[in-house]
């Protein structure tokens, strides 16, 4: 998982979780972590990837496009693919954004967390009356004797 790089929903994280960022990758590694908290973590870090992407594009073509560069170097090509990667890349930190704070907008509280979830089991018991259940042929019958 991505540690080191920042991410613009790390406020978001540490108002749900209460710790900053670097606390709840050592709180994701213990046992008693919560599956929300792992989730959130995992796609934290896709997210903070996908900005990395987008910065590096976003600065290569501000290079490319900067006032002392030669304008015989400018090409259509590479700043249509440089676009392209712009566009995917940030059709992806959108898409982790939004799964991000939906995740943290519909889990539960923190302190509902910790908690173990304790259901009944239920038995079903049931006695069919004696004609619901076909009986084989010759059970339990004595044969009868030939003269």
């Amino acid at each position: 998982m991505s540690r080191g790089d920042a991410s613009t929903m790390d406020d978001d994280l540490q108002k749900v979780f209460g710790k900053p960022v670097p606390e709840l990758y050592e709180a994701a590694a213990g046992q008693d972590a919560s599956p929300a908290l792992a989730r959130a973590l995992e796609l934290r870090s896709f997210l903070a990837l996908t900005e990395e992407q987008v910065v590096r594009v976003r600065d290569r073509v501000h290079a490319d496009m900067g006032p002392d560069r030669d304008m015989g170097e400018l090409s259509a090509d590479k700043l249509r693919f440089d676009a392209q990667w712009l566009e995917a890349a940030l059709e992806a930190r959108d898409g982790y954004r939004a799964a991000l704070g939906e995740l943290l907008r519909t889990m539960p509280p923190p302190a509902q967390q910790a908690r173990p979830v304790r259901t009944a089991q239920l038995r079903a018991t049931a006695t069919l009356p004696p004609s619901a259940a076909p009986v084989p042929q010759r059970a339990g019958a004595a044969r009868a004797r030939r003269p």
